[in-house]
């Protein structure tokens, strides 16, 4: 007894846990799996949260086998999360034992996940010609029952991919969902009625949807988003995808709620193991463009670990790059430039930092920068800085260095599109963000430090924001896109509209044109603005 105790308290003080074959009339300590210990992060609190978790049954019977491919049409999907309270309604209320939810049993998102792990292993992503360099191994990363966080772990394999598309194709753009299907299925309701969308399905051969993470938390209803996502994906399979945010990664979900969520929807019922292993295959960085010119598409910042040319330089139309080595260091060696045009203050932490390694997880050794890093506001300041509990912040100067560093023989990164800079409390950043209607460019002519907190009319007439539906783009900019607004981010800075945006590529990149679509959230609208 007393070895097994001591076993029990070893697994209480290690993150993760076993997320692990549920064994009829076994306890946690004799399970097969362990999970492995973070050691750079406090544990205890979230040890025993997820011990408890599990103790209570969030694993079902082994990885649920699920066969069944009924689902249920958009409209009736549409009926049902349409009769979900706002995300703004529940903010502060009492956390009671149960959660509404449009799906009822777990079983559904089962079947869902596991037509999504068979896609991967059938689909462009199990091609051998389609990856430059290795290929990932097919028991490992493709075996969706084992993880890095599982022992016995297999490696933790970040990956970038290219999209290239014809010319006069259309990609559709999403910031952050985090628990916000309203504002979700509004969206996909407005592109059916324009004929976008029919169903789930995209009508047009040459229209894309990239979605650029951090699906769940915070809010209340994000396995109804991430279920909504893999609709998508099913139905799409080489035209809709999903980059990897900061909130992909088991430890956060574990931290900011979406387990949380999960549990009191579905008890027993609920296997997080599916939903661990499935971030592992949502790329860090998406390169998309056509002919020579490309958009990084990522959720954070700039990672100067990776280098993209031979990826861009890859002939198949999607293609596949490992980053099983980061070359920080490397880089520095090679573009001393960005070092000069860093913050003195904290050129050694970045010399420390910005360094080679191989990942074992999103963030160990050192936090992935495509999907944790931030931009500057303001052409004024620092090329590269770092900002405690953010990451490192790249300024114009800086992102100018590592997108041109980026090129491959002929193909150039143009510039970013991106999410994640995002706060509930009103700074220069969101005030951007709301009064550019949802899609903020870094860096303009006319703005300064010294206008950070002017009001949205000042913006518009002094800094000339551009807040137009239709914007060019251009070289060396980055282009955030907002979070929606049944949220507490919607709360705090007084909106209820929510933004995605649709991306017209040309044969020149001076053509190539973001159309900006602004809609209110039907639920939202007998609400509050905010406070």
């Amino acid at each position: 007894m007393a070895g097994k105790a001591n076993r029990a308290a070893g697994l209480r003080n290690a993150f993760p846990f076993a997320l692990c074959e549920w064994l009829e009339g076994s306890i946690l300590t004799e399970t097969y799996w362990k999970m492995l210990p973070r050691k750079h992060q406090p544990s205890e609190l979230i040890g025993r949260l997820l011990c408890l978790a599990l103790l209570l049954g969030l694993v079902c019977h082994g990885w649920c086998e699920y066969k069944s491919k009924e689902y249920p049409t958009f409209f009736s999907w549409k009926t049902a999360c349409d009769k979900l309270p706002s995300n703004r309604l529940l903010l502060g209320q009492t956390a009671g034992s149960k959660l509404p939810s449009a799906l009822p049993e777990f079983k559904p998102v089962a079947e869902a996940l596991n037509a999504a792990f068979d896609l991967f292993k059938t689909g462009t992503m199990n091609v051998d010609n389609n990856w430059v360099g290795e290929k990932p191994n097919d028991n490992e990363f493709f075996n969706a029952q084992r993880s890095y966080f599982l022992r016995p772990p297999i490696p933790f394999q970040p990956f970038a991919q290219k999209l290239t598309v014809p010319s006069g194709s259309e990609i559709i753009f999403h910031g952050d969902f985090h628990g916000d299907i309203h504002s979700f299925i509004a969206m996909l309701d407005s592109l059916n009625k324009v004929g976008t969308l029919d169903g789930f399905r995209l009508v047009k051969p040459n229209d894309y949807m990239i979605f650029l993470g951090d699906y769940t938390d915070r809010g209340n209803f994000g396995i109804e988003v991430l279920y909504t996502i893999l609709r998508l994906k099913l139905a799409n399979p080489e035209k809709v995808f999903m980059a990897r945010g900061n909130h992909e990664d088991i430890q956060m979900i574990a931290s900011y709620g979406f387990l949380a969520e999960c549990q009191k929807k579905y008890a027993r019922q609920f296997n997080p193991g599916l939903i661990a292993r499935l971030y592992d295959f949502f790329p860090v960085v998406i390169y998309a463009g056509s002919g020579e010119n490309f958009i990084q598409c990522n959720h954070g910042g700039m990672e100067p670990g990776y280098f993209p040319g031979r990826l861009l330089d890859a002939e198949p139309p999607i293609s596949f790059q490992l980053l099983n080595e980061m070359r920080g260091g490397e880089f520095l060696i090679k573009h001393p430039e960005l070092m000069d045009v860093a913050d003195p203050a904290m050129k050694s932490y970045i010399k420390a930092n910005v360094r080679d390694y191989v990942p074992l997880a999103p963030m160990q050794p050192v936090i992935n920068g495509f999907m944790w890093n931030d931009f500057t506001v303001f052409a004024e300041e620092f090329g590269l800085s770092y900002m405690s509990g953010r990451g490192f912040v790249y300024g114009k100067s800086g992102t100018r260095i590592v997108l041109d560093a980026s090129a491959g023989s002929k193909a150039k990164v143009r510039g970013v599109f991106r999410a994640h800079q995002h706060s509930s409390a009103v700074n220069p950043m969101m005030r951007r963000l709301v009064a550019g209607k949802g899609v903020f460019r870094h860096w303009h002519e006319s703005d300064s430090l010294a206008k950070a907190a002017v009001s949205a009319a000042v913006l518009h007439a002094d800094c000339k924001l551009e807040h137009g539906v239709n914007r060019k783009l251009k070289d060396g900019f980055v282009w955030t896109f907002n979070v929606a607004p049944d949220s507490y981010y919607g709360v705090g800075n007084a909106y209820r509209f929510d933004t995605y945006g649709v991306l017209m590529t040309a044969n020149q990149f001076a053509d190539w044109n973001l159309r900006v679509v602004n809609q209110i959230v039907p639920i939202l609208k007998k609400l509050p603005v905010g406070k």
